[in-house]
Order: structure tokens, then C-alpha cells, then sequence
């Protein structure tokens, strides 16, 4: 199979489909792979690497012209999304549900989109979701911080306090991946963390984990209100598969808030669980709602493009090897947890979620497998 990777266009996004090494593996199984140039130069891979591991370097044009499938990380851009053709694998994360454009762009494409996001593990797991949740989690407390500084727009507030000073207070909202991230990082400053989640499965391990150094409580409106009012810095980390993140976090609560709070919304990618949000970049990471700061950046790991490339290639890869070898068909029907990601398929949505929030009539796995 011919494998391309372009280079992403995605503002201020250094991450890359593919690492030197990877592409190296892919080749080693007899496949071609086409590398846009300079693709790489955000992790300190140059053309030169990828031609010594057996890559070939052209232009986007001709690599969504001509390979079979299209390797990224973010979702393809409009001027991306004009280059798909029919039948042709897009092997991205997409976050369709709340991106109605992208959805209606694939679809007319013809494209057959398996999303990292969807693709399952065992016990219910998102194995490659999850180490850019790591990262983002772990990242949303340094860029809360940074928020917090006065010149930045916030209370003057040091997470960790000092002697004498009280710390500063962090509510993370939703106990997964990102939320236990997080509340590690703010725990590790020093901060005065409380975790909110439904599943009390969910707070007894964070309860163990953490013992005295992190409070648990449940979430319901009351004590998440009340959480709410009384940070510094909230995360907001809540995931519903596929599907838009609900909003959990209101433009009313924000006034009990103090004035230059931060509001840290990771779940932005999934159109974000504070009403007030919007996807920022990281060129121009925060606004303002009532005084409150947000940071709303839509692909935060790419801030760390090459510690999130080498951790998103170690789960991304053994698929696309799969997909490669077998072809997208096979492989998918050989692995339930990879069909799981199909998201769109010649001109249908096959993922329930991404078709309950967005209108869509629901091409069942089966028949798009068949």
C-alpha cells in the first residue's frame, strides 16, 4: 500500500502522522510510504531522516493524489478535506460530533475516516485517545498556571502557595484519563485539588490514589456548582465517546466565580463542556467571559510536538501496519476494537454518536463491512 503523511496545517500544530521510525516499519512490510517536506521539522525530524528510513518526500497535492491512505493527526483542514478522494483511507483524529462542516466534507468525499478517537481497547478503553490525554491533562495545569499570573489576565494566584500563603484551589471535573492527569500535576505543586466525577467506582480509585493529598467529591449540580465558585482554576476533562461534550458549566455559575479565575476547557476538541467556551489557538490561547479566563486551545499536545508525536505513534502505528497489510476491510472486520473507529464510509456515517448529534441517517458496521 502507498502511505502518505502530509505536513499539518493545523495553526501552531508541530505534531506529525508519522515518526522516521514508523515510517520505517511501514516499509520494512513492503508498503511505499510519501512524506511531504518538512513534515517532521517539528519534532527534529528532517527530510533527510525520513529518505534514510525509505521515505520519498513530495507535495501535499501529490500525496493525496496518489497514496492510498492519508496518515495525519488533527483533522484535515477545508483545503485538506477538498483534496480526499472516493475510497481513500484517512487515518486521523476527527472529532466529528460537534463539526458538522468536516462531517458533510467527508462524507461528500467519498472517504472511508477511521478516527483514533473512537477506536476502542479492552474494558471500554480508548487506547489511542488516551496518551494525548496524558498529555493534555498534565498540560492543562501548566497552561492554567500561566493564566493564573496577572499579566496574563488572572488572580495573581501561585498554585502552590508559599509558607504563610494559602494554596491555590483546583477543581477538576471528570476522573478519566485527563482528570486523573491533571489532578496529579496540580497535586504535585502543591495545589488544593478537588476531583468530580458520577461513577463512584471512578472517586473510590482516585480516593486511593490520591489519599489525603486530593479530595473526591460526586457530581451533581449542587456540588459542582459549588466547586465551581469557589477555584482558582477549574479543568474541565469530561469525555462522552463520539459524542459532543455536555456542558456542565454554565454562563451563570461563572458570576460566583472570582473575578480572573481560569477555566481550562480540555474537552474542547468535543466542542467543549463550558458554555461560555470557544476553540482558541495557541497562537492566541485566552479570552475573557465575564472575568473569568478561558483557554480553550483545540490541540494543546501539539505545544509538545515531540514528546506527543512518540506517544501517539506507539499506539497508532500497529493499526496502521494492519490496515496496510490487510487493507482497511479485513483489518477491520479481523478487530472489533479497530472497527470501532470507522467514523464515515464512502458517503455514510457508521458512528451512532457522530449521526444522532449531527442528523445523519446511521450506515450500520456490518453493512459497511460487508
Amino acid at each position: 500500500m502507498r502511505v502518505g503523511c502530509p505536513k499539518e496545517v493545523k495553526n501552531h500544530e508541530y505534531r506529525v502522522g508519522l515518526t522516521p521510525e514508523s515510517a520505517h516499519e511501514l516499509i520494512a512490510r513492503g508498503h511505499e510510504v510519501w512524506m511531504e517536506s518538512a513534515a517532521g521539522e517539528g519534532i527534529g525530524a528532517s527530510d533527510g531522516d525520513y529518505m534514510a528510513a525509505g521515505c520519498t518526500i513530495h507535495t501535499a497535492a501529490e500525496i493525496f493524489a496518489a497514496c492510498d491512505m492519508i496518515v495525519k493527526v488533527k483533522e484535515p483542514q477545508p483545503a485538506e478535506r477538498a483534496m480526499l478522494r472516493p475510497g481513500q483511507i484517512l487515518y486521523t483524529y476527527l472529532h466529528l460530533a460537534p463539526d458538522p462542516e468536516q462531517t458533510a466534507d467527508l462524507v461528500k468525499s467519498g472517504v472511508i475516516a477511521i478516527a483514533y478517537e473512537t477506536v476502542t481497547g479492552p474494558g471500554h478503553t480508548l487506547p489511542l485517545l488516551k496518551p494525548m490525554s496524558q498529555v493534555a491533562g498534565r498540560m492543562a495545569i501548566q497552561a492554567g498556571a500561566t493564566a493564573l499570573e496577572k499579566a496574563h489576565g488572572g488572580r495573581g494566584v501561585l498554585l502552590g502557595g508559599v509558607p504563610g500563603v494559602m494554596p491555590g484551589k483546583v477543581t477538576v471535573i471528570g476522573g478519566g484519563v485527563v482528570g486523573f492527569n491533571a489532578a496529579q500535576m496540580a497535586v504535585g505543586l502543591g495545589a488544593d485539588v478537588t476531583i468530580l466525577d458520577r461513577d463512584p467506582e471512578v472517586l473510590e480509585r482516585l480516593g486511593i490514589h490520591f489519599e489525603s493529598r486530593a479530595k473526591t467529591r460526586f457530581s451533581n449540580k449542587a456540588n459542582l456548582a459549588a466547586s465551581v465558585c469557589e477555584a482558582d482554576l477549574v479543568i474541565g476533562a469530561v469525555l462522552v465517546p463520539g459524542a459532543a461534550a455536555p456542558k456542565l458549566v454554565t454562563r451563570d455559575m461563572l458570576s460566583c466565580m472570582q473575578r480572573g479565575a481560569v477555566l481550562v476547557d480540555v474537552a474542547i476538541d468535543q466542542g467543549g463542556c463550558f458554555e461560555t467556551s470557544h476553540p482558541t489557538t495557541h497562537q492566541d490561547p485566552t479570552f475573557v467571559v465575564d472575568g473569568i479566563v478561558h483557554y480553550c486551545v483545540a490541540n494543546m499536545p501539539g505545544a509538545v510536538a515531540r514528546t506527543s508525536t512518540y506517544a501517539l505513534n506507539n499506539v497508532t502505528l500497529p493499526h496502521a501496519l494492519r490496515i496496510a497489510d490487510l487493507g482497511w476491510k479485513e483489518a477491520l472486520r479481523r478487530d472489533p476494537h479497530l472497527a470501532a473507529g470507522l467514523n464515515v464510509h464512502e458517503g455514510h456515517v457508521t458512528y451512532p454518536a457522530v449521526a444522532e448529534e449531527l442528523g445523519y441517517t446511521l450506515q450500520p458496521l456490518a453493512e459497511a463491512l460487508a
